[in-house]
């Protein structure tokens, strides 16, 4: 009688079962044998931190694999303690001053903790390269000589020679930093380049006669320190390198591609500084302060921030990680790329060339217990699911989407195909932000205009009372930008957040349930004591912080209450 195909699948199930339990049996037996503690496969959790410890090939040579640390104590499964490379992996270990707790498991097991290495982030071992600046062995000038774009034009100047390649290179770095930049772009013409620098969201030159006989050894230089190929000029490059600093090391992203005249670098500046704010730091205002950090004290759901590239929303969620960050709770993150390294938080990072996608990554993730998950975007629906359902299983998440409001978030998870029912009783708060350029405190011009003082303090008495409207009102300062050395002329310097928070009520999750518009949702929320981002914009430009122009420019044309 022939066996059916439900048959054979229980069939080949108890074959698959019997060798899995043979498998554990003898990893028992090794482990009574040898004197350590055998450990099932439902008790193998991996620590990402801790599998870093070692690089992926070494663990795989030596059978073994850490998983989880703490101080300096480490716990290591092997196949085998007494297996040679094992032995020399646990030599090294111990002598770099780690104690050792070892567990003997099946290779079944071990294979499925050395699988974590995908969620290792790639750009822990990407760096292939560094630049020493600012050591006291360098002949290099300084950050403080050249804190303005004249003065590091003079120094790519001085250091135009062929043979200063080095410190050419050493000197745009060093400039970028300098002046705050974010990115360093360099930029083939036909004659020659020019060197640009981002500073607070704007392009400005730094130098533009840069000959093609530099030109050509710079990139090569960026290219060498990033590993990529130098050979190869006709196909997009992305690498990254570190610049060693005396205090610290700052990481940069480097995109090179193909251009008409050659091959342009930008090179992407990811200084430690900039996400070592706190909440406080961040410019958000105290009445909405106090609702994002009693929001942070909920167990689960998810706050999503929105806003478009560049909006400051990765710096935003890494601050709440940070007000979150305690030794009982566990905080895991996937993201593209991972930007900036936080110490006691496990950070993955996609790898599309794997097939590691966010949808993928973020399942793998909830095995590992997280108590709070940030997923760097959330850009499909697969992944919009997952979050819904990580959110309403107990788990604090935080994301960012593309939306132009507060609002619009609703309205995008929807688009990607998340059933209203489901997204109502998981959405807590949504944020929607942009950057707007700081007055330059060295050179603002007070704007006394009897006419514009009245219009901003009707404005301010007309705004919900979770507004401290008595202290704006008192204190109404205008000013204009004038421009000096401090702010490179600009009359701006940094930037500040502006910001609008949608707290996720009864009657809103009834509003999304029912599958309502953006409109439907925004007219309710407008009901309440809402705040919108232009709002948060003219409060700050009562405040001297910033300018009409400004906030006009971020948010549109002021559309007064």
């Amino acid at each position: 009688m022939p066996v059916g195909s439900s048959q054979q699948q229980d069939l080949h199930d108890q074959l698959v079962k019997m060798k899995r339990d043979a498998e554990e049996r003898d990893a028992q037996r090794r482990a009574q044998g040898h004197g350590h503690v055998y450990l099932p496969p439902e008790k193998v959790s991996v620590s990402l931190d801790a599998l870093g410890l070692l690089d992926e090939h070494t663990a795989r040579e030596g059978h073994c694999a850490l998983i989880a640390i703490k101080d300096k104590k480490v716990a290591l499964v092997a196949y085998d303690e007494q297996y040679s490379k094992t032995k020399e992996v646990i030599a090294h270990l111990e002598k770099d001053g780690y104690t050792l707790v070892i567990y003997i498991v099946s290779l079944s097991s071990l294979e499925y903790a050395l699988g974590f290495y995908r969620f290792v982030a790639a750009s822990r071992t990407a760096i292939s390269g560094s630049v020493r600046v600012g050591m006291e062995d360098h002949d290099v000038t300084t950050v403080e000589h050249l804190d303005s774009l004249p003065k590091v034009s003079d120094a790519i100047r001085a250091n135009s020679d062929a043979g200063k390649i080095s410190q050419l290179m050493e000197t745009i770095l060093m400039g970028a930093i300098a002046n705050r930049a974010s990115d360093i772009h360099i930029e083939p013409t036909q004659k020659g380049a020019k060197v640009r620098y981002r500073i607070d969201g704007l392009l400005n030159d730094a130098y533009n006669g840069l000959s093609l006989a530099l030109y050509r050894p710079v990139i090569s230089r960026i290219k060498l320190l990033s590993n990529l190929k130098i050979n190869i000029r006709d196909e997009a490059q992305d690498g990254r390198f570190t610049i060693n600093l005396l205090k610290k090391n700052i990481e940069v992203r480097v995109a090179i591609a193909p251009s008409e005249y050659g091959e342009v670098a930008v090179m992407r500046i990811l200084d430690p500084d900039a996400i070592s704010l706190q909440l406080s730091d961040l410019g958000i205002r105290a009445d909405d302060l106090v609702i994002i950090q009693d929001q942070l004290k909920r167990p689960n759901g998810m706050a999503l921030n929105t806003g478009p590239t560049g909006s400051g929303k990765t710096t935003t969620l890494y601050a709440f990680l940070k007000h979150r960050l305690t030794s009982d709770v566990k905080i895991i993150t996937i993201e593209d790329p991972i930007e900036y390294h936080l110490d006691g938080i496990e950070q993955t990072q996609v790898d599309n060339a794997a097939n590691y996608t966010f949808a993928l990554g973020l399942r793998s993730l909830m095995r590992q217990d997280p108590d709070i998950i940030l997923v760097g975007e959330i850009r499909d629906k697969e992944t919009a699911e997952i979050a819904v359902q990580a959110a309403l299983t107990g788990h604090l998440v935080f994301s960012t989407v593309h939306a132009n409001e507060a609002a619009g978030g609703i309205a995008r998870l929807l688009d990607l195909g998340v059933k209203a029912n489901s997204l109502a009783p998981a959405l807590n708060l949504l944020i929607a932000q942009r950057l707007v350029r700081r007055l330059c405190p060295h050179c603002k011009v007070a704007h006394d205009d009897p006419d514009t003082n009245k219009k901003l303090q009707d404005f301010i008495e007309r705004l919900p009372n979770r507004v401290d409207k008595k202290a704006y009102a008192e204190h109404i300062t205008v000013f204009e930008p004038k421009g000096c050395e401090q702010c490179n002329g600009t009359g701006y310097r940094g930037r500040v957040g502006v910001y609008e928070l949608l707290v996720v009520t009864p009657t809103i999750q009834e509003l999304i349930s029912k599958n309502a518009g953006q409109i439907e949702i925004l007219a309710e929320v407008e009901k309440g004591d809402f705040v919108s981002m232009q709002d948060d914009g003219i409060l700050k430009i009562a405040s001297g912080m910033t300018t009409f122009e400004e906030v006009e420019e971020t948010t549109g044309k002021i559309m007064w209450r």
